[in-house]
């Protein structure tokens, strides 16, 4: 590739490179894996400090603040020749300004195919299109092999307590739900919706999952919902494997596909 190089991110902005980028910023923890799988991490900056994966190489890396409060003066400090961030994760102020000063590539994710086209465009940005397209290929064989419930199961998965957050339409964990057969009791709402007690008691799911993040969710709070939905088979679930849209998706099928079997089994569906 020869530079200056114009790209357009999954957001439809465009940013122009100078020249190969050498210090990365990495605003997402999915992305940050992803870098460093990409043979990155000598590149890699400065990260958030929810950043936890590959859990040696970070702790190495500075920290710039979380994603949605960046320190800016930090992230000065690192001298950036390209940051990559997510529209969901970050806070739009906190990116229009880095905008203003740096090459700022923005990922959009939905689906899995938005993951895979993501994973290709940051190997075009980093010169690692090789190992990019193998990550991705990879991953995809993965996800062919994945065999879904054939009886769909109404299912709730929450992502908060205190109040009640489930996830809804349009976004990675509900495209996850639906490719394992789990029909998601709030796709019809918006995005990730705050549920009263009484609401989940009237939807009556047959199955809840509860997420190991961002709420560290554990068995102890399987109480409050079984009083709820007495009905209802409760889970605690690996939230990375739902909602990790980077490298961490090779890991993703076999973890899926193990959770459906058991759920196919306790159903006898």
């Amino acid at each position: 590739m020869r530079f200056p190089y114009t790209f357009t991110d999954q957001m439809g902005h465009q940013i122009t490179l100078p020249h190969l980028p050498r210090r990365i910023v990495s605003l997402v923890p999915s992305q940050t894996e992803l870098l460093f799988e990409l043979g990155l991490g000598e590149r890699v900056v400065g990260l958030t400090k929810f950043c936890i994966h590959p859990q040696q190489q970070v702790k190495l890396k500075e920290v710039v603040g979380g994603t949605k409060n960046f320190k800016l003066d930090v992230i000065d400090q690192l001298l950036p020749d390209l940051i990559i961030g997510n529209k969901e994760e970050n806070y739009q102020e906190g990116i229009a300004r880095l905008q203003e000063k740096y090459p700022v590539w923005m990922s959009d994710i939905y689906t899995l195919e938005d993951a895979l086209g993501m994973i290709l465009q940051i190997g075009q940005l980093t010169d690692t299109e090789q190992r990019a397209q193998e990550l991705a290929q990879g991953i995809a064989a993965g996800f062919e092999k994945l065999q879904p419930l054939q009886t769909a199961i109404p299912t709730a998965y929450f992502i908060w307590r205190k109040p009640y957050m489930a996830v809804g339409s349009h976004n990675i964990i509900d495209h996850m739900l639906q490719r394992c057969g789990f029909a998601n009791v709030f796709a019809d709402t918006a995005r990730y919706p705050e549920v009263a007690p009484e609401q989940l008691q009237q939807i009556t799911p047959q199955l809840i999952l509860l997420s190991s993040e961002p709420y560290p969710f554990q068995e102890k709070h399987f109480v409050e919902f079984q009083a709820l939905c007495p009905q209802a088979i409760i889970k605690v679930v690996d939230g990375e494997m739902f909602s990790w849209y980077g490298s961490r998706l090779l890991l993703a099928p076999a973890y899926l596909q193990q959770l459906v079997n058991e759920v196919r089994q306790e159903f006898n569906v």
